[in-house]
């Protein structure tokens, strides 16, 4: 099924576009190139193809952070943005029904208001646990397992290896990329999610029947790599949890920031999505 929608023509005009109408259309990717006119527009999607196709370095830009650092950015050529939305059409759907029941991030029809209200969902009762973990992931984007995904990943893993070691560009000089899925890739998040969507089912796993798992108050709310766990005690959220959380991550080439990633009361408040 993915591979008749991914030769629809159908899928490949709407493919492109979306990226000749989204914000960064204007952004050129190494070669330089944008598709304003009609006619570049309908030559692209005649030629999105998968056969010989090689996608091109990224263009690596940086961007400020809230924080006053920078953020690295890479940018994709035209055409391998139209494939990446080409290939995303076939490869949504699948990650939908895989998706964590409270992750909000880069999922349709959720945003970040989602994810507040469910926090509040699970804190704003009288016998609503007291304690959270506030989990920050080391550098996500850059450091996700190439081989977790490309042994996870529901795609052509030809396609998804071609993109993943595409390399980028910065003044000049070619880089190799070893890890991680450059955020500024259209497919980026979804690959993301997908690597951090299960995360619940393995906190659920810590528990051998309902009634411990109701008496230690568990619940994951997530956007996008920012998450939040609660528990009804500290002890379990060092002990039980977070070990737990970073045996996931490992697996996937990730590791929790020990400086920013914490356990409070719920009475010092919470910095989620602040």
């Amino acid at each position: 099924m993915q591979s008749l929608l991914t030769r629809s023509t159908s899928a490949k005009v709407l493919a492109v576009k979306r990226v000749t109408e989204n914000q960064g259309r204007k952004t050129p990717g190494v070669d330089g190139q944008t598709w304003s006119t009609p006619e570049e527009k309908w030559h692209a999607a005649h030629n999105l193809c998968s056969k010989g196709y090689h996608p091109a370095p990224l263009r690596r830009i940086h961007i400020p952070k809230a924080n006053g650092g920078k953020r690295p950015l890479g940018i994709p050529t035209m055409r391998d943005r139209a494939m990446q939305a080409l290939h995303l059409l076939a490869l949504d759907p699948i990650a939908e029904t895989l998706a964590d029941p409270h992750s909000y991030g880069f999922r349709k029809g959720r945003s970040t208001a989602d994810a507040i209200e469910q926090v509040h969902n699970v804190l704003g009762r009288k016998a609503s646990p007291k304690y959270v973990l506030e989990g920050d992931i080391k550098g996500c984007f850059d450091h996700i397992s190439h081989d977790w995904l490309l042994a996870n990943v529901c795609m052509d893993k030809r396609l998804l290896r071609k993109w993943l070691k595409a390399g980028y560009r910065e003044q000049g000089c070619l880089f190799p990329t070893e890890a991680g899925t450059p955020q500024g890739g259209i497919v980026s998040p979804v690959l993301a999610n997908w690597a951090l969507d299960g995360l619940q089912q393995r906190l659920e796993s810590l528990f051998q029947t309902v009634r411990e798992a109701r008496a230690a108050k568990v619940h994951l709310v997530r956007y996008a790599d920012d998450f939040v766990i609660t528990g009804s005690s500290k002890e379990l959220l060092e002990t039980k949890v977070k070990p737990a959380v970073a045996e996931f991550l490992r697996e996937r080439g990730l590791t929790l920031s020990e400086t920013k990633t914490r356990i409070t009361h719920v009475s010092q408040g919470l910095d989620f999505l602040g």
